[in-house]
C-alpha cells in the first residue's frame, strides 16, 4: 500500500478507504493500479486456478460459465484484489445488484458463487474467508411454472417432427437436464428397463440413471426409425438446438417450455400421483430431498396429500 501511494501521490489512509469500499476510487489512483507492476491482472489472480480446479472436480461447462461471469464481475469491481476483500466488501458488492437483474435471484447467485470461491481460497491457500458472518440474500418467493399432463401433450401435439415429439415426452418423462439429455446415445438406452444410464452425466459427471415411460418410448422408436445416429448422439443436434426448438414452441404456444419448466413439471406430476419425495430424488438424481420439496406445489402435495388431478405414467 505504502508503494502504491508513492506511486500515485495518494496517502496510504485514502487508499485504505478506497480499498475497504468506504470512498471511491479516483482516476489517479486507477491509473496507478493499471500501470503499476502490483496491479493484478485476470490471468494472474485466483480466478484461473479456482476454475480449473471446479473442471478438475467434474462440473458442467454451465457451472464453469456461471462462476466466471459472478467472480469475474465482482473482480473488477474490487479490481481483482480477491484476497483482500472484507466482509464489508463483499456486502457492500451484493447489495449494489438489483435483485432481478440478468434473471430473479442475480444477488443470490453472486452470494452462491462468492462463498464456493472463498471457500476454495480457504482451503488451498488457508486465507481468512471473508464471507463468514456474510447473510444469504432473501429470494423472492415468486412461483415457478410447471405444466399439466395435458400442456405436455398439447406441445407434442404442435410439433411435426418425431425427434421433437421425443424431446419434449423425454424431458416431461425423465427429468434430464438439457445437457443430460443432449448427450443420450443408443446405447445408453435400455429398452427392457426403460431407464437411460450414463457413466459421466450431470452435475459432478457421475453415473446416472434416468427413468422413461410408455409414451417417451413411442416417440423415441419413431424418431430413430428415421435417423440413424451411427454412434453419436441420437438427436443429430446439439443443446443449443434443443434450445432454439423448444424457444420457438413457446413463441408459438405462449406455454412456458424451456429444460427446467420440464423438469419442475417431472417432479410435480410424480408428486401428484403419489410417488414421495425421496424416490422423486433419486429418479430425478437430485442432491438433497430440499431441493425437490422447494417446489411450489410439491410442497403442496406433501402438506395435503392431494393425489388427485394430473398423473403420469412412468415406467420405470
Amino acid at each position: 500500500m505504502s508503494k502504491l501511494a508513492k506511486l500515485s501521490n495518494l496517502s496510504p489512509a485514502y487508499i485504505s478507504q478506497v480499498r475497504t469500499g468506504k470512498r471511491p476510487a479516483s482516476q489517479r489512483l486507477i491509473e496507478a493500479l493499471t500501470s503499476s507492476p502490483y496491479h493484478k491482472t485476470p490471468d494472474r489472480d485466483f480466478l484461473k486456478p479456482f476454475l480449473e480446479s471446479r473442471q478438475a472436480r467434474g462440473v458442467t461447462p454451465s457451472a464453469l460459465a456461471f462462476y466466471e461471469e459472478r467472480l469475474d464481475k465482482y473482480g473488477r469491481t474490487v479490481d481483482y484484489f480477491f484476497d483482500k476483500a472484507s466482509r464489508r466488501t463483499i456486502e457492500q458488492y451484493l447489495n449494489t445488484i438489483q435483485p432481478n437483474e440478468n434473471g430473479l435471484g442475480a444477488r443470490h447467485a453472486s452470494y452462491r458463487a462468492l462463498r464456493v470461491f472463498y471457500t476454495w481460497l480457504n482451503s488451498e491457500y488457508g486465507m481468512d474467508n471473508p464471507m463468514t458472518g456474510v447473510q444469504a440474500p432473501i429470494l423472492s418467493k415468486l412461483i415457478l411454472p410447471s405444466l399439466t399432463r395435458e400442456q405436455v401433450q398439447n406441445l407434442i401435439d404442435t410439433v411435426d417432427s418425431s425427434r421433437d415429439r421425443a424431446i419434449i415426452a423425454l424431458f416431461a418423462e425423465s427429468g434430464l437436464r438439457l445437457s443430460e439429455l443432449a448427450e443420450i446415445r443408443a446405447s445408453d438406452i435400455n429398452w427392457q428397463n426403460h431407464t437411460i444410464t450414463k457413466e459421466s452425466w450431470g452435475k459432478g459427471r457421475k453415473e446416472a440413471l434416468a427413468p422413461f415411460g410408455a409414451l417417451s418410448e413411442g416417440y423415441l422408436k419413431a424418431w430413430l426409425a428415421e435417423y440413424s445416429p451411427n454412434g453419436s448422439c441420437i438427436w443429430g443436434i446439439n443443446a443449443r438446438g434443443v434450445q432454439i426448438m423448444l424457444k420457438r414452441l413457446q413463441e408459438i404456444t405462449g406455454v412456458p417450455c424451456n429444460p427446467h419448466t420440464f423438469r419442475r413439471t417431472f417432479a410435480v406430476l410424480l408428486r401428484k400421483a403419489g410417488v414421495d419425495c425421496l424416490t422423486i430424488r433419486d429418479l430425478g438424481r437430485w442432491e438433497t430431498v430440499s431441493m425437490v420439496e422447494r417446489y411450489p406445489l410439491v410442497q403442496l402435495q406433501r402438506r395435503h396429500e392431494v393425489l388427485q388431478g394430473d398423473t403420469w405414467e412412468l415406467t420405470a
